[in-house]
């Protein structure tokens, strides 16, 4: 008996399904059966089932000898399923990758409930992503399991059959069935929610819903979007058969009426010519099954009173009015917006006739983001060593949180914004400035880069579509002719920047201030930031940030983390961080697995961990200051080398060992290889060339050069002088190998 029985069924999603099947069988919980019904579909889906069938033993075809819909056909899965707990899935949407592992976790930790509720997001075909708006009514709040009285805000949520899972002995007691027609998640979820005995939630995105251009259902003008009177009908003499259930008679026909609206509101849905009649049974509707004394929202009032006395042409005025509402708030927003567009232009032209002023500074760093990287460790130094000089940081308000005290905060495009960058004496930024600005005599711009490039840069990405995505290379020339600076942390970068970067700029090859923590910190520092982060004393954490893909929309989930950590023990923990261009967490936190995605500083995780994995991402570089071991996984990297370019072949100078698989890298970590001899011998070599200028005063010298004027600096240290810096795991990571896990089969990577 499998714990659990995913059953989709396919009707003309030929094009779909194949990804659909995949996320099932590719699930880090294998203990499952995949029920694939054929509902008489007249394009490939069929065929393509029978190939699944072919090579997974887990998967179980149901051929149907005619179309019966999608409620029967969900039936005809059931009647084949034997698993723990049913799942459905529509054939064009998605799980989530560790979906099943995270719910199989949930229902063992709730005691196994007759449902468990969990989030989903809408796919695009965009490639945009948006989670459920009402996701907060999935939070912790109290004791599981529960009943839906104790939880009544879950009937807010979309009332569709996939964001569930139901114990199948529960579903067989109380005999559900789907019914037929359009709608028929809503007489399966509310009976399923009303009468469960146990209900529990999981806070996760597991499902992914997509909205499709075309094809859909809910997006297609038919006559049988009447059925829904019959669903609600069907709902109704539910909770007549049950008198126990009169409470919720109230509270379905406020979900009623507001159903019935969107169908009618909706331009895609009913015929033309029908909606007259639609609103006649939607009023019968109100009328009948009406709960006298039932208090109606006063936000829903007008909405129950066009369909109580089924005023259809008043309904259809009033949305002809707010049409021509929306279009004039629209068209007077434009221009407002112009107006003050244009305003702000004048404004700046106005402050750049005014006196540059000697003692300010604008920082800025990713665009907009958080107090971070090399800005932020020069701003820190402006305060300290020049503290004649004010600051101000230019950030989107999100991020305001992260701004020191003391540091002015500014809004992109503000008139606040716009002083500041024609007053002030130095502009500091880690990627380009803003295009509109006008560099005036006398102002001083830092370029502080954000790390050593390893995939191809500036001009070098003319040859490169997929990862210039349409950049102006004649603006990218300009913003160069206004830089006066450029740092550098080695001479790579150093020639690297004046090949693809070409100008009349100073390179100071000085290091990046980013890195002088990694020279300051001390072992209480670190053992700060690993409590703060909740890393167990003794416990191996394990930094694991992959780079984006140029070639890809969203983020790319190459490893299984939560297999990876099983596989490795409880002694290993893993700070999974998303790369900052994605402004999405990687994985959610689960066990061993933390999310530290939205965490302020990749310095303060890279001085908390003891490993870094990481496939082509320039951390590695700043990483290897801390003589700390790097892996690389480097599962793809003849796609992401022809898509970027790359100025060097990674796995012929790698800092460490190399994975070419996820089971390779679990093995490295399990044999120790990840910090013996050998894997030290290449990070040695790869510090000598890229760790050069890292000495922990970076930040000093730039300021007494470019600010106070100094030309008497402080001398780069050796990279043999440094100073070790300490790791406060650093016994567990100098333990014998013997002690550590061994697997079957062991493979060198180096």
């Amino acid at each position: 008996m499998p714990r659990f029985s995913v059953i989709v069924p396919a009707y003309q999603v030929q094009a779909y399904l194949h990804e659909c099947l995949e996320s099932v069988l590719s699930q880090s919980c294998p203990d499952l059966e995949l029920i694939v019904v054929d509902d008489c579909s007249p394009d490939a889906c069929g065929a393509i089932i029978d190939e699944f069938a072919a090579r997974d033993a887990r998967v179980h075809p149901v051929h149907l000898p005619e179309n019966v819909g999608l409620g029967r056909a969900r039936n005809a899965g059931v009647a084949h399923a034997s698993g723990d707990y049913l799942l459905f899935l529509d054939s064009d949407d998605t799980l989530t990758p560790d979906a099943l592992r995270s719910i199989a976790d949930r229902l063992k930790e709730t005691g196994d409930p007759d449902v468990l509720v969990f989030d989903y997001a809408r796919t695009y075909w965009t490639g945009e992503a948006i989670r459920n708006q009402a996701a907060l009514q999935l939070t912790e709040q109290g004791p599981a399991p529960f009943r839906l009285e104790d939880r009544p805000g879950l009937l807010r949520l979309l009332m569709v059959a996939w964001n569930k899972a139901y114990r199948r002995e529960f579903v067989e007691e109380k005999g559900f069935e789907f019914p037929p027609g359009y709608y028929e998640d809503t007489p399966w979820t509310y009976p399923v929610l009303m009468t469960a005995e146990s209900i529990a939630t999981l806070d996760r995105v597991c499902v992914h819903y997509r909205q499709r251009r075309q094809g859909s259902i809910l997006r297609t003008t038919s006559e049988r979007h009447f059925d829904v009177f019959e669903q609600y009908d069907r709902m109704f003499a539910f909770l007549e058969e049950r008198p126990e259930l009169a409470r919720w008679r109230p509270v379905l026909f406020r979900r009623m009426v507001h159903h019935l609206a969107i169908v009618y509101s909706r331009q895609d849905r009913l015929p033309p010519g029908s909606r007259a009649d639609f609103m006649r049974r939607a009023r019968a509707h109100y009328r009948r099954y009406r709960t006298r004394g039932a208090p109606v929202p006063l936000r829903a009032r007008v909405q129950h009173a066009l369909i109580r006395f089924g005023l259809h042409r008043t309904y259809r005025t009033l949305q002809l009015v707010s049409a021509l509402h929306r279009g004039v708030a629209r068209t007077t927003g434009e221009l407002l917006r112009g107006l003050r567009s244009a305003a702000l232009r004048l404004h700046y032209r106005v402050q750049r006739c005014l006196p540059l002023r000697a003692d300010r500074a604008v920082f800025t760093a990713y665009d907009g983001r958080g107090h971070s990287c090399n800005p932020g460790a020069l701003e820190s130094a402006f305060r300290d060593l020049a503290p004649h000089i004010r600051t101000a940081w230019v950030a989107r308000p999100e991020h305001h949180h992260s701004i020191p005290p003391g540091t002015r905060r500014l809004v992109p495009g503000t008139a606040a914004y716009w002083t500041a960058l024609a007053r002030s004496a130095y502009l500091v930024s880690n990627t380009a400035f803003d295009h509109r600005l006008v560099k005036r005599r006398g102002q001083t711009l830092i370029q502080t880069g954000h790390g050593t490039p390893l995939g191809h840069i500036g001009l070098d990405l003319q040859e490169r579509p997929a990862a210039a995505r349409g950049r102006d290379f004649a603006r990218l020339l300009k913003g160069v002719d206004q830089w006066d600076y450029v740092l550098s942390a080695n001479r790579h970068t150093t020639l690297t920047h004046e090949r693809v970067h070409p100008g009349r700029y100073t390179t100071l090859e000085y290091g990046y201030p980013r890195n002088d923590v990694f020279r300051t910190a001390t072992e209480a520092d670190v053992a700060r930031l690993r409590a703060s982060l909740g890393i167990p004393e003794g416990t191996v954490a394990i930094l694991y940030a992959p780079t984006h893909r140029d070639y890809r929309r969203s983020q790319r989930h190459a490893l299984d983390l939560q297999r990876i950590v099983r596989r490795l023990g409880p002694r290993f923990l893993v700070l999974a961080r998303a790369h900052h261009a994605y402004d999405a967490p990687l994985t959610s936190t689960c066990g061993r697995v933390v999310d530290v995605s939205d965490h302020p500083s990749v310095e303060s995780l890279c001085l908390a961990s003891d490993a870094l994995v990481t496939d082509y991402s320039s951390l590695m570089f700043d990483y290897a200051n801390l003589d700390r071991p790097i892996v690389i996984h480097a599962d793809d990297w003849e796609a992401y080398e022809a898509a970027r370019g790359t100025y060097f072949d990674l796995r012929s100078f790698p800092p460490g060992a190399v994975a070419r698989g996820e089971d390779e890298l679990i093995d490295i970590f399990a044999t120790g290889h990840w910090r013996g001899s050998r894997s030290a011998q290449l990070r040695s070599a790869f510090r000598e060339r890229f760790c050069t200028y890292d000495d922990g005063r970076a930040a000093e010298r730039v300021v007494r050069r470019v600010v106070l004027g100094e030309s008497e600096l402080p001398p780069v240290v050796p990279l043999d002088e440094r100073r070790p810096v300490p790791s406060a795991a650093a016994s567990l990571v100098r333990e014998p190998l013997a002690t550590m896990p061994q697997p079957a089969v062991v493979v060198d990577s180096l």
